[in-house]
């Protein structure tokens, strides 16, 4: 038994030092941040956000329809889900990470 509770504490204690190396937010998006799409993959990727935007706006209809959330809490989600499309058109369907910064190491 206590053998078994050695490789317990063994096992962890490797694990907590040799563990997978984490990368910051900022190294992790560095890459998203130089790349230029072309027109045809812009096209594309448009075609693909908007596909999913009304896909989650039928969905926000059946939550109110099954009485899941409001009218007035519906309008609220599909202006946010716009004002969200809408920057990823700005950003040309780059996706940027404004919450990446809040912690700044």
């Amino acid at each position: 038994m206590k053998k078994k509770g050695f490789l317990i504490l063994l096992a962890a204690a490797l694990f907590f030092t040799v563990g997978p190396q984490q990368m910051s937010a900022g190294e992790f998006h560095e890459d998203w941040k130089q790349v230029e799409l072309t027109e045809p993959q812009k096209k594309e990727l448009a075609e693909i956000h908007s596909s999913i935007l009304e896909q989650k706006k039928t969905l926000i209809d059946k939550y109110v329809e099954f009485g899941v959330i409001s009218k007035e809490k519906r309008e609220t989600i599909k202006k946010h889900l716009d004002k969200g499309y809408a920057q990823l058109e700005d950003n040309e369907f780059i996706p940027k990470h404004p919450h990446s910064n809040k912690k700044k190491k």
